[in-house]
C-alpha cells in the first residue's frame, strides 16, 4: 500500500507541490485545518495533559516509512529537553488526522491501516465540510460523531463535545 510519505519525489515535482508537502509529504494545510489542529490540541491538553502526552506534527516510524499524523496521542512521558528524538519509534495510542482541502479521504483511509499494523488503537479522522469527525478502531468499529455529540473513545478514554471542536 503506497503513501502520501513514499510518493516518489518525481512524481510530486510534476504536480506543482509546494515546499512544504515536499518536505513533509502531506497537503498543504489550510485556516480551517489550522484552526481544528488548535482547537483539537487545546482542548487534549487542557483535560488530559496529566494523563496523556499530546503531540502535534511528530513524525512516528511505520513498518516501511514514516508518518506525521496531525496530532498523536501517547501515553503520558517525560521530556527530556537535552536529549530530543526526531521520529518516535514506539507507537501512539491514538492519532487524529485532519482531512486537508486537497486531500482525499482513501489517503487518510489508507493512512489509518498503516498506523493500526504498528499498534495504533484508534484513529480519528475529523471531516471539516461536514463538521464530523470519524473515529476508527483496530478492529474495524467505526463511529461517526457530529455537532451535539459527545465523542468517546473506549480504546483511550478520552471523551470530548463535538461543539468545542468545529465552535468558533
Amino acid at each position: 500500500m503506497e503513501t502520501q510519505e513514499s510518493t516518489p519525489l518525481s512524481s510530486l515535482l510534476d504536480n506543482n507541490i509546494s515546499d512544504y508537502e515536499l518536505e513533509r509529504g502531506k497537503p498543504m494545510p489550510s485556516k480551517n485545518h489550522a484552526h481544528l489542529q488548535t482547537t483539537l490540541s487545546f482542548e487534549l491538553y487542557g483535560r488530559y495533559r496529566h494523563s496523556y502526552s499530546i503531540l502535534s506534527e511528530i513524525s512516528i516510524r511505520l513498518l516501511n516509512d514514516k508518518a506525521t499524523p496531525d496530532i498523536a496521542i501517547f501515553p503520558k512521558m517525560e521530556i527530556d529537553w537535552n536529549a530530543d528524538e526526531i521520529t518516535l519509534s514506539e507507537p501512539p495510542l491514538t492519532t487524529i488526522e485532519i482531512l486537508s482541502p486537497t486531500q482525499a479521504l482513501d489517503t487518510l483511509l489508507e493512512k489509518s491501516e498503516d498506523y493500526f499494523s504498528i499498534g495504533v488503537c484508534s484513529c480519528w479522522i475529523v471531516l471539516p465540510k461536514l463538521e464530523t469527525i470519524l473515529l476508527m478502531q483496530a478492529n474495524r468499529q467505526r463511529t461517526y460523531f457530529q455537532r451535539g455529540d459527545t465523542l468517546t473513545d473506549p480504546t483511550n478514554g478520552i471523551t470530548l463535545e463535538v461543539e468545542e471542536v468545529f465552535g468558533n
